[in-house]
């Protein structure tokens, strides 16, 4: 398997970066916070398929992005599960006498030898394909949870070890957020929460999974014994290829103890505000905010809705070793190298508001407070953005404008709040149209003034071109594959911290902003219909504006007669 040292020397070879890059993303790396593709990935100094192509190029091949194919029931009986899984190889296409298969592992000795096994009067040609895809490819041969449950309940071995397993390999397949264990009168109900929502997945006998309940509780250091009051906790789940974080909830129901699951996973640390849907206006306006030396940045919206996924990506780009980065969470979602992170702890009485005036103490830069939720760690979080310290907070609130009167509202004093606040930001995410079944078609105004009358004035055109998803087996035939973010910020500039000394309300806080040029989730949302991001229905599922309207399930189920117009 290639390293990232034999990444290095490919790029610089082969002069798709420079030296000075190479230099940086050394720097990065050294200090713990990715790798040094990471680095060159996250900044744009390359991309997936410049990387694709160097590897390619250096093993004297081609590259194929598997990320934009789904493999067909004959595609994957051309090639033997085991011959598949133990040789990483799938099978690409035939041509002629060619056979082109694709492989994350080009320097494997026995390639040669299995593909002569496996196609003997063919000429077989390896294509280069990165490991993940790979691994995406390879689930395609996975039986169904059910079926597999079975074979492994018959086998009567490691029963519950074995079958969190498969679900937890399955949930980080699917990038799943969140597995649901629902305890009924005879099966438990197991379901994955598939880009905001959820899905069937699976279902076990009561029996079972009272093992594998107890399985998740000492795995999560939770008391076995106790059957009837909440516990909370969390998994370090590492097997074979796949390592994750697992926050679990545990909750007594009436029908037994229902299980929530967290997944926590890496690749969500890589991510950067273009690929969590900021605009380049966002990401300027956050930047600029985040250069100053004090002062508050507030990310508001519901729970699930990313703002801790938004503010760590900010503390990525802030984590250097000039700057003190302490963060007080309940819980710690993501682990940061050079980050000193605290976890609350209510059994020790180790609060938000006690933690954040012992970590004031700590002589940090920047702070990042979990959530304010009450009127002292309000006040604890403002004094400390006053005192000379950059401090990041999430905050329940449905849109932007509405955090300044809550917490003044909570008891914070107007002068104060005024003095520190320096940027309010909402979010919400909507599911994105998959990229490998989209097409456009064709749809007259009237037709959205009908179905979406607050839509009608963010077009002009009486024929205008949308984008759907047609449904294929990457994205499990719903047409969407993903989420991103709809984003509102308000600046709180001269103006508005004037304002908030008269105690304003959410109308008159979002009059002064969009006066200074904000905009709202909606019109942002409306912005990622237009070029093929989401969908209308998603952005009045998520983001609909005050004067909105719920969309029938006739209109939503209309048969839109245009000619299906694919734009690869």
């Amino acid at each position: 398997m290639i390293d990232q040292s034999f990444y290095k020397k490919i790029l610089i070879d082969q002069k798709y970066i420079s030296k000075d890059d190479a230099k940086l993303a050394d720097v990065y790396e050294s200090s713990g916070k990715g790798s040094f593709t990471d680095y060159l990935l996250q900044n744009g100094i390359i991309n997936k398929l410049t990387l694709g192509l160097a590897i390619a190029e250096h093993s004297n091949t081609s590259f194929t992005d598997l990320s934009l194919r789904t493999p067909s029931a004959d595609d994957l009986t051309r090639i033997p599960e085991v011959d598949a899984r133990t040789y990483r190889i799938v099978f690409i296409k035939e041509k002629d006498k060619d056979i082109f298969l694709a492989t994350n592992i080009l320097e494997e000795p026995k390639l040669k030898e299995v593909s002569s096994r496996l196609f003997p009067s063919k000429k077989v040609i390896f294509t280069f394909a990165f490991k993940e895809d790979i691994d995406t490819y390879l689930s395609h041969y996975e039986k169904e949870l059910n079926t597999r449950f079975s074979a492994i309940i018959k086998s009567e071995k490691r029963v519950a070890p074995e079958i969190f397993e498969e679900i937890i390999r399955d949930a980080v397949t699917y990038r799943a957020s969140d597995i649901h264990f629902e305890p009924q009168a005879s099966m438990t109900m197991i379901r994955f929460r598939i880009d905001g929502l959820l899905k069937l997945a699976g279902s076990i006998p009561r029996t079972n999974y009272e093992n594998v309940l107890n399985r998740i509780k000492i795995q999560s250091n939770l008391r076995t014994d106790e059957h009837f009051a909440p516990q909370d906790g969390a998994i370090r789940f590492a097997s074979n290829d796949i390592n994750v974080d697992l926050r679990v909830s545990v909750v007594p129901t009436l029908d037994g103890e229902k299980v929530v699951v967290r997944i926590l996973t890496e690749y969500v640390k890589g991510l950067t505000f273009a690929d969590l849907g900021f605009s380049e206006r966002h990401i300027t306006i956050f930047d600029d905010a985040a250069k100053k030396p004090f002062g508050m940045i507030l990310v508001a919206g519901p729970t699930g809705s990313g703002k801790t996924t938004t503010l760590y990506s900010l503390l990525k780009k802030l984590n250097t070793p000039e700057i003190n980065i302490t963060t007080i969470e309940d819980p710690v979602e993501y682990r940061m190298l050079g980050a000193t992170q605290i976890q609350v702890n209510q059994k020790t009485d180790l609060t938000f508001a006690k933690g954040l005036r012992a970590i004031v103490r700590q002589d940090p830069n920047i702070i990042l407070v979990g959530e304010i939720r009450d009127t002292e760690t309000a006040e604890t979080a403002v004094n400390a953005a006053l005192t000379g310290h950059l401090l990041l907070s999430t905050f329940h609130a449905n849109d932007a404008s509405t955090c300044i009167p809550r917490l003044l509202d909570m008891g914070v004093e107007s002068f104060l709040l005024g003095s520190t606040l320096e940027l309010l930001v909402a979010q919400r995410l909507v599911r994105r149209i998959c990229d490998l079944c989209r097409y456009s078609y064709v749809e007259n105004l009237s037709n959205i003034a009908s179905d979406f009358p607050p839509a009608k004035g963010y077009f002009t055109d009486k024929e205008i071109t949308l984008y759907k998803g047609k449904g294929c087996g990457a994205c499990n035939n719903t047409g969407y594959k993903g989420r991103t973010c709809l984003v509102e910020m308000i600046e709180v500039g001269s103006q508005l911290k004037e304002l908030i000394s008269s105690r304003p309300s959410a109308a008159e806080v979002w009059k002064v902003a969009k006066e200074n040029g904000a905009r709202s989730m909606f019109e942002d949302g409306i912005d990622k219909v237009k070029i093929g991001v989401s969908t209308l229905e998603e952005v009045f599922r998520v983001a609909a504006p005050n004067e909105g309207i719920k969309v029938s399930e006739e209109k939503k189920s209309r048969v839109i007669k245009a000619k299906l117009k694919p734009i690869y």
